[in-house]
């Protein structure tokens, strides 16, 4: 298959550079640009097989016309796009999907080798069990499954680490004065820095002994416990920008006019499915909040209690916690990413009845619907009201 073509999720594959997110998105043809040479890269690569291994892998929203490759209906599926040159995207690759009839075949093909075959293999079956391709989610997924795999891999993007900078700084600036000491007028700004550009960066060295002193920790549970705590940093700042888009998903669903034909026994499904979309929504908004709010506390403890223990004890408990929280975030993010794709701002919200149907089972199939959410009849104004505007201001809420 020639992806030579946009492909409409991410504009171009030479914009994946750009414009890629790392939830959805891991491109290691650009991991292998910037890495060559490094000793850790090339004794533990992500794939065994060289042209894997310059791939670029996409969490991918199937549309009606890709459905019929699966043997049942999917979602998202994770596609596979190998550049027919690392260098230049834009020329294009060939690619498949994991889980579509024959991709065994066809991986052997693209592979070149069979050495290994099994081994990445199940490496990318591992991959399609996730609902998103973040860092620290894929980090602790792929090694509880015992794949030994570079860490340059897990690294957040340089886009994303320069957003992330004023925000983790605003988060840890307390504990600088713990760590750090006060010191003399400028001295605080210039810690905060110092620490948080060493957070981010991944290394652990004797510049945070300072650090590991406090949290009284040691060799590779310290390690383990910087790594944690930049997961729950990441997914705070993701999380952050997130709430909006989600807030504006559900304004929208209470604006978006239906087109076209009507057929009212559809309408009255639509508005019974859009009021359980807007329920499962705001309980995994709420879930994702009180796993943060463990966080916080043990955060607080160390802080303003000045009880580093039990921000430790969380640190080496936490990565139980990255699968649900990447999960969750997974889940409400594909859904604030997919609205805006299909209705861009400044563009009407309009719609055609039974595409909307289609948008709204399938948030909901992948939202799931928790024992705790019972679902509310959508209050309506009109045949083209779907939920109460009232209800974005829930989500602001449950934040």
């Amino acid at each position: 298959m020639v992806a030579r073509a946009p492909d409409r999720s991410f504009r171009s594959l030479s914009g994946l550079e750009k414009t890629a997110s790392t939830s959805r998105v891991l491109n290691l043809a650009a991991v292998a640009s910037m890495n060559a040479g490094d000793p850790d890269y090339e004794s533990s690569p992500f794939f065994k097989a060289a042209a894997l291994n310059g791939a670029v892998i996409i969490k991918h929203r199937l549309r009606a016309d890709e459905q019929y490759i699966f043997d049942a209906s999917r979602r998202i599926s994770t596609k596979v796009i190998i550049p027919f040159e690392r260098t230049d995207l834009g020329l294009g690759g060939r690619s498949l999907f994991v889980g579509q009839r024959g991709w065994q075949d066809l991986l052997y093909q693209l592979r070149g080798s069979a050495d290994e075959e099994a081994r990445d293999i199940a490496l990318l079956e591992a991959l399609d069990e996730l609902p998103s391709l973040d860092p620290f989610l894929l980090r602790e997924h792929l090694k509880r499954r015992d794949f030994k795999i570079a860490n340059c891999y897990f690294a957040i993007s340089q886009a994303d680490l320069e957003k992330m900078q004023r925000f983790v700084s605003g988060e840890i600036s307390k504990l600088v004065d713990l760590a750090y000491g006060g010191g003399k007028a400028g001295a605080p700004n210039a810690n905060i820095t110092k620490l948080v550009s060493l957070l981010l960066s991944g290394e652990v060295d004797a510049r945070l002994e300072p650090l590991r002193l406090t949290l009284g920790l040691e060799g590779e549970n310290f390690r383990e416990g910087i790594f944690s705590w930049k997961g729950f940093l990441y997914y705070k700042w993701v999380l952050n920008s997130l709430w909006p888009e989600l807030r504006g998903v559900i304004s929208e669903l209470a604006e978006i006019k239906v087109t076209g034909p009507r057929d009212y026994e559809m309408l009255n499904q639509v508005k019974e499915i859009g009021g359980r979309v807007n329920q499962a929504i705001l309980g995994q908004v709420r879930k994702v909040r009180t796993t943060l709010q463990v966080y916080d506390d043990a955060f607080g403890e160390l802080t303003q209690a000045g009880n580093p223990m039990a921000f430790r004890d969380f640190l080496l408990k936490s990565p139980e916690m990255f699968i649900s929280l990447g999960e969750r975030t997974g889940m409400v993010s594909h859904i604030a990413s997919f609205w805006r794709y299909r209705f861009p701002k400044g563009r009407g919200l309009m719609i055609e009845l039974d595409e909307l149907f289609d948008i709204l089972q399938d948030f909901h199939q992948g939202l799931g619907e928790d024992d705790d959410e019972k679902p509310k009849p959508a209050p309506v104004s009109g045949d083209n009201a779907l939920l109460d505007p009232a209800s974005s201001e829930a989500i602001g809420k449950a934040v």
